[in-house]
């Protein structure tokens, strides 16, 4: 209910709140008929009265040509012939005079009398004694103009109001206004909801007025919105990746140290054996069992600090002998002497990083390779080219094989924890994933595909060494 005790300021703000309160389609229907009232009372009161006033001029000159015309006999026959005007004649009964035309024609016998603003009659005296002669000009010629000017006017702004009204309501605004908006608020419900498919204004959609440059902004920030909650799903993914990741280097920091002694025992007795050994098989075969007993060893020094950030000192390495022993450890599979493995790494190639992490990285690329490939016919090929990236001379090396590829629902997350392509015992997740750090650890980045003519495709690249740089061979960092 109103207040009364309201300060006028403050009801017309109580008036402006409720206006702007209504929706859009009813706060233009007030607007379009306070336009069409304004201008039809502007239009009516510039025209009405001037047209008045022309019409009052131009009787007052008929007036005047007429009583001229009737002042001189000789113009009544053609007054009469016109038709347009009623003449009688008789005495001042009869004709209804008023007092003032009797009294001004008998002291002015030649002359006539009128008075348009009281009577549309013109009067003379007669030659003949006692009588009179009178002429009307017709009573509805000009006031009924003036009348019908008014109804012209009043139907014509009538008309001209309704189809502005039917034009703007039906055409224009649901066109250019109503359907945008409509597109917004749907978008925006879309949006609510989540509803990936329709929370964006099509583009086709949007015009390049004020309306379209509004929507054009709301698409590219929920393209930003969208694309940030995204990398807020990766970010505590990754969090909880990382959780999973800290909690295996801390079991595998305990297994490790459980496993360093009986490892250090058994690489003992592989030494003593192998120095009373007098068979020339047999200290080969001692020679490679004690080499594999010193990597494990290795390997379980590096599981002590998994969940690390290593910063080991990185050195020149000859590629080609780093993937030809990654190859040798991964050839102790029964699958592997059934696979044509191909090295075609140049002897010239040399890579800046740490030898024993980056021989992990390769034994993981070719073990996987060798599950992957069928069981007869594989063939495993690593390739090595030059490139340049960011100014950065690189190293890139890529291990194919003619296996069935990775499947497309797992190429995205390859390298995440716990992810395998394989259903055996033999595929943790893991390998990729440590693979995937050690190459980032050492300044490179490492990615995986599918062949065009069928395989996998998993390239590494690092950091290309010095022409000059001393080039450390694998064999002899152990």
């Amino acid at each position: 209910m109103p207040n009364f005790k309201e300060t006028p300021r403050q009801l017309r703000r109580r008036a402006f709140q409720l206006f702007g309160n209504l929706r859009i389609r009813p706060k233009l229907l007030v607007l379009h008929n306070l336009f069409f009232l304004v201008l039809t009372i502007g239009v009516y009161w510039s025209v009405i009265p001037l047209f008045e006033r022309r019409v009052a001029s131009a009787k007052q000159r008929e007036f005047t040509l007429l009583a001229q015309l009737f002042t001189d006999d000789g113009g009544l026959p053609a007054l009469q012939l016109m038709g347009l005007y009623s003449y009688s004649q008789g005495d001042e009964a009869t004709l209804a005079m008023p007092r003032e035309a009797i009294e001004y024609l008998n002291e002015n016998p030649t002359r006539v009398y009128m008075n348009p603003a009281v009577s549309d009659t013109i009067y003379k005296r007669s030659p003949l004694a006692g009588l009179y002669r009178a002429i009307t000009i017709p009573e509805l010629y000009y006031d009924g103009l003036v009348t019908r000017a008014k109804y012209t006017l009043f139907i014509v702004l009538a008309i001209l109001y309704l189809s502005a009204i039917l034009l703007l309501e039906f055409l224009v605004m649901p066109a250019y206004v109503y359907r945008p908006i409509q597109l917004f608020l749907d978008a925006d419900d879309a949006a609510r909801i989540d509803d990936r498919d329709h929370e964006l204004i099509g583009e086709h959609e949007i015009l390049e007025d004020e309306i379209g440059k509004i929507m054009l902004s709301r698409n590219d920030t929920m393209r930003r919105l969208r694309k940030q909650n995204e990398e807020l799903e990766a970010a505590r993914s990754k969090l909880l990746e990382q959780d999973r990741l800290a909690s295996l280097g801390l079991l595998s920091a305990s297994v490790a140290h459980e496993l360093n002694t009986p490892l250090a025992v058994l690489q003992g007795y592989l030494e003593k054996f192998a120095e009373e050994s007098q068979s020339a098989q047999s200290t080969e075969r001692l020679a490679r069992m004690l080499k594999m007993t010193q990597r494990l060893r290795r390997i379980s020094e590096s599981l002590v600090g998994f969940s690390r950030v290593r910063r080991e000192a990185n050195e020149p390495v000859a590629l080609r002998d780093l993937i030809e022993e990654a190859w040798q450890i991964a050839s102790i599979e029964e699958k592997a002497s059934r696979v044509n493995f191909s090295n075609e790494a140049k002897p010239e190639d040399s890579v800046l990083g740490n030898a024993d992490r980056l021989l992990q990285v390769f034994l993981n690329l070719i073990r996987n390779a060798i599950q992957a490939v069928p069981e007869t016919g594989g063939q495993i090929r690593v390739i090595t080219c030059q490139l340049r990236s960011d100014g950065k001379a690189l190293l890139s090396i890529r291990v194919e094989d003619n296996g069935p590829g990775i499947p497309a629902d797992v190429l995205p997350d390859i390298f995440d924890a716990f992810v395998s392509t394989r259903l055996d015992s033999k595929g943790t997740g893991l390998g990729l994933t440590v693979s995937e750090g050690i190459v980032h650890q050492h300044g490179g980045s490492i990615s995986a595909s599918n062949r065009i003519g069928g395989g996998a495709s998993l390239e590494v690249r690092l950091l290309d060494s010095a022409a000059n740089a001393k080039v450390v061979h694998p064999s002899r960092t152990r």
